[in-house]
């Protein structure tokens, strides 16, 4: 059982995961993982599961997700039969009433939906992945220079579950700079599989940018995929100035993440994120939602 906690009610409730008992099989049973290892974490198997879910078939699939995990579609822009195929769906987007963006310029936001964890003064070669688990940022993004604005900063860490709206946003205004592409494998990102394989994030496929944040210093990008994720999509302009909130891309299916690297005394992390992170919980978070605040001297 995965259980988050709600900042709104203030208590844990356990999370609902599209295909726990497969996950469960395949990251924990012998058969599973060897499956895994041979078949579930290769391109192939993602790229073969997206092209079906962007064919209209795949539609059919739409309605009954919808009714498993209760989501509310008047929040999105397009009606259920609007939808050409499970991707489109997935990718959907949301009226703008449904995400308000905190533009207050001291307020750090979150840059999408699902489960936020934080850690403070992070060693660049002992970053927590989940407990026992860590991996190197020098690792996560072949480039040392980089890495090393680092060094005593600040790691988010935002997971994304195919329930969610899968879209992912820009935390300031400021100049995002050109992206990066690490080819890898695509093993999936949910806990289950966090505990069970050694440098996760450090050997699946992954993007990354620096954002020339307007009030945050140089903020650093990371977008994981996962397994089924057809694709990392980038929406925006490099060197070109955007605002708070504006789109930066989208996942196409399958579990997600997005990591964000704050350079030291650049921003403090609500402390009911940073308390429940040393406990071993995520934060359920939406777009838009305050999760910081700007450091002051």
């Amino acid at each position: 059982m995965i259980q988050v906690y709600n900042r709104t009610t203030n208590a844990y409730e356990e999370e609902l995961v599209a295909g726990k008992k497969y996950i469960e099989w395949t990251y924990e049973s012998p058969i599973g993982k060897n499956i895994t290892e041979l078949i579930a974490k290769k391109k192939l198997f993602s790229k073969i599961y997206g092209i079906f879910c962007d064919t209209k078939l795949s539609a059919n699939k739409i309605l009954p997700f919808i009714e498993s995990f209760n989501i509310d579609m008047t929040l999105a822009k397009k009606k259920i039969h609007e939808f050409s195929s499970f991707n489109d769906f997935f990718i959907r987007e949301l009226i703008p009433e449904a995400r308000p963006i905190n533009k207050a310029e001291n307020i750090l936001i979150s840059p999408g939906d699902g489960r936020i964890t934080a850690y403070e003064n992070i060693e660049l070669d002992n970053i927590i992945q989940i407990k026992g688990f860590t991996y190197s940022l020098r690792e996560l993004i072949n480039d040392n220079t980089v890495a090393n604005k680092y060094e005593n900063g600040i790691c988010l860490i935002l997971r994304l579950c195919p329930t969610d709206y899968h879209r992912f946003h820009f935390i300031d205004s400021g100049v995002p700079c050109e992206n990066h592409y690490i080819n890898g494998y695509y093993y999936s990102v949910n806990p289950i599989a966090l505990k069970n394989v050694s440098k996760l994030f450090c050997q699946n496929k992954r993007e990354w940018s620096l954002f020339k944040s307007d009030n945050f210093k140089d903020i650093l990008h990371i977008e994981v995929g996962a397994t089924c994720v057809g694709s990392i999509l980038q929406t925006y302009s490099s060197n070109t100035h955007v605002n708070k909130g504006d789109e930066k891309g989208y996942f196409k299916f399958g579990g997600s993440t997005t990591i964000l690297f704050f350079e030291k005394d650049s921003v403090n992390i609500d402390d009911d994120i940073l308390e429940q992170s040393k406990l071993g919980f995520e934060c359920k978070v939406q777009l838009g939602e305050s999760i910081g605040t700007k450091f002051v001297q």
